[in-house]
């Protein structure tokens, strides 16, 4: 039954809901806690209708066979709600990030007057530095518990939206300062990688703190089709279709899956959707490597669709392309790829970078093809294997699903957090009850 005195506030620098991986993690997560605990305050920043569940349908239509248009739903997900949570979205107005954070840390402490008072609260969660730095300066204030969710560090991940900031050692400093409090300050540091948990403790954080739970996927809307994969690949009489879904950032190795298709062309008729979050300068930068290369009428960019949506695209594909690439990003913070897990649960063939991160997931040869990160040939070379091996992505496809379904499920991961909550809850209350009866004993 849930706790009263088990308050919670998960506090996210992400509008929420979204399309987006972050909005998924975060859906999970809070679901659980609110199921098993009750009396949980989820803080976001509020979604814009521009942005929460946008589709531009005529353009995704356009992409569908008859078949999938009738299936497909496109009524907008009504307002997110969950038992035992309430969602307090709050606006985060700026011109740039730093504007964005500044507001966002004044609502919320508004809001915490407003609704919390000067008591603290039986957990803090946070996801980031960015909402969790003012509570993590003066801890005690403001909770007895305080959670730590490390999916991103701004110190490595904002030069990658903003170039400029990689000669800003100064800002870098305060970013890595900000991010040193609140791992200092957390009970407990939840990543997704065992490459992250490496990093944390490469600075100082204490291995006994830090707890690998990694992303999972919905089972019931993943899931793959009564149709395998074609047995032959390089004997249908169409284009071989591929898929990459996710961030449009470089790091990402959007532009080499783009090199691929031209690479792949040489010899087979081949198309790639690209669908998900992009900036205009993003798109500009894909659409004149589409043009310099001759692929217009080849590769499509979509807009982010809903998790409904992405699964009808994934069925459509032969083949789901996860082309990351070797840098800090990937390699020193570390990741859990959605993409990659989705595409696994999907029953659609997948080829990714060889990165240490992947290799958490899958195995080179049993669940996925592991090729070069950073190489347009290598991806080349992975899809003529697939399309002239008998059976081959029938065989990958099985075997992913099969793993997904033992080892990332969103309910496992939700087991893990609430695991988590309950051991950190378990100590606090022996802390308080240690503490009262030593009070008691220097009284009397």
């Amino acid at each position: 039954m849930p706790n009263p005195k088990n308050d919670i506030v998960y506090a996210a620098f992400d509008r929420f809901p979204s399309p987006k991986g972050a909005a998924t993690h975060i859906d999970a997560f809070v679901s659980g806690l609110g199921s098993r605990f009750g009396n949980v305050h989820l803080i976001t920043i509020q979604s814009e209708d521009a942005e929460l569940n946008h589709v531009d349908v005529p353009q995704v239509l356009r992409h569908f066979s008859n078949a999938e248009k009738k299936r497909v739903d496109w009524t907008p997900t009504p307002d997110w709600k969950a038992p035992g949570v309430c969602h307090h979205p709050l606006p985060a107005p700026g011109e740039n990030l730093f504007e964005r954070t500044l507001s966002f840390r004044r609502e919320m402490q508004n809001w915490w007057r407003r609704e919390i008072g000067d008591r603290p609260v039986s957990v803090f969660h946070c996801r980031s530095i960015f909402e969790g730095y003012w509570i993590a300066q003066d801890k005690k204030r403001y909770c007895r518990n305080l959670v730590f969710e490390v999916n991103g560090l701004p110190s490595i991940e904002l030069k990658y939206r903003y170039p400029g900031a990689a000669d800003d050692h100064e800002l870098l400093r305060k970013l890595r300062h900000q991010e040193q409090v609140c791992l200092d300050a957390a009970d407990r540091i939840v990543t997704v990688s065992w490459v992250n948990a490496e990093h944390l403790v490469s600075r100082g954080v204490d291995a006994k703190k830090i707890c690998v739970i990694r992303n999972g996927v919905d089972l019931e809307l993943f899931r793959s089709e009564s149709t395998p994969p074609d047995p032959n690949l390089g004997s249908v009489n169409r284009p071989v279709r591929m898929l990459y879904s996710g961030t449009m950032s470089a790091w990402q190795g959007v532009p080499h899956a783009i090199e691929a298709v031209a690479l792949l062309r040489r010899d087979f008729e081949a198309m790639l959707t690209l669908v998900g979050p992009a900036r205009p300068r993003q798109i500009r930068e894909m659409e004149e490597q589409i043009w310099k290369l001759g692929l217009s009428d080849s590769v499509s960019i979509l807009s982010p669709v809903s998790k409904r949506e992405l699964v009808a695209l994934h069925h459509e594909a032969d083949v789901i392309l996860a082309p990351m690439t070797r840098n800090d990003r990937n390699l020193v913070q570390g990741c859990c790829p959605l993409k990659v897990l989705e595409a696994m649960a999907s029953g659609t063939p997948l080829i990714a970078s060889d990165l240490p991160v992947v290799r958490e997931l899958v195995t080179d040869g049993v669940e996925a093809l592991l090729v070069r990160p950073g190489s347009a040939k290598a991806i080349k070379d992975g899809m003529l294997k697939l399309m002239s091996e008998q059976r081959l992505a029938e065989r990958l496809s099985s075997a992913a699903r099969c793993r997904v379904e033992q080892h990332f499920s969103w309910k496992r991961a939700q087991a893990e957090l609430l695991a988590v909550y309950e051991s950190l809850l378990e100590d606090s209350n022996s802390r308080c009850s240690s503490g009262a009866s030593l009070a008691a004993s220097v009284s009397s």
